[in-house]
């Protein structure tokens, strides 16, 4: 199934993120056989139950400083960012995500407005710098994609799991080559994140969730950004 950028569409899709998911939910549901549908719903639970998302930093705690290269491979520093702005920091799982990628479209629309609030607004993903690339360039996002190689970053954040074996051979059916995206064998990805950094590095607010169908909506960002 391939997930078309708005640009590709020649559409600008102004509905909530979570009217965007319910339909790729439903598409889901149409298209992927169930006991496909079963094994990705058991990783969830799984992370659920290992409590993944509470060991994610929370709001008040102090963010790492991070230094990374962005889709075009220059180097980007959070702390020359929090000096001119607060910063909004998305951690996405990949560009084969299509809630991934309603997000950053959906974020992407709202660029300007946080520029606006007095923010900044980023990705971060494990993907290789030629991924991020193509992420970057297919859905012609107006803030950089930053390259998490070996998800460090987003270890930092708490966010870290590794998918398991029974997983990893449903996404090589389907032609998600993990080892291949990410460029290293570790089978690792982050659960999606949200947050917002206060020009100290305060963290602002948090959302972490180990459902990747899970996002905040971005008027709820543009909110807390005014804060």
């Amino acid at each position: 199934m391939k997930w078309r950028s708005l640009e590709e569409s020649n559409e600008v899709d102004t509905r909530s993120l979570r009217e965007i998911y319910a339909e790729r939910k439903a598409l889901i549901e149409r298209y992927v056989p169930a006991e496909t549908r079963a094994i990705h719903a058991r990783v969830v639970e799984e992370l659920k139950v290992n409590g993944i998302a509470g060991q994610a930093l929370p709001a008040g705690a102090k963010a790492p400083a991070f230094e990374l290269k962005d889709h075009n491979g220059k180097l980007v520093s959070s702390l020359d960012l929090l000096a001119q702005a607060k910063l909004v920091v998305l951690f996405l799982r990949g560009r084969w995500c299509p809630f991934c990628v309603g997000q950053i479209e959906a974020m992407n629309l709202i660029a300007a407005q946080i520029a606006g609030s007095g923010g900044s607004l980023l990705a971060i993903s494990p993907q290789t710098l030629q991924q991020s690339y193509f992420m970057h360039d297919q859905h012609k996002l107006r803030f950089p994609l930053l390259v998490d190689a070996g998800n460090a970053v987003a270890r930092q954040f708490g966010l870290v799991y590794r998918v398991p074996e029974y997983q990893q051979a449903v996404y090589k059916r389907v032609f998600v080559n993990l080892p291949h995206t990410n460029g290293d064998a570790s089978w690792e990805l982050p659960i999606p994140a949200t947050y917002i950094l206060g020009r100290d590095g305060t963290i602002l607010f948090a959302s972490a969730h180990a459902d990747y169908t899970e996002r905040p909506e971005p008027q709820e960002i543009l909110a807390r950004l005014s804060v």
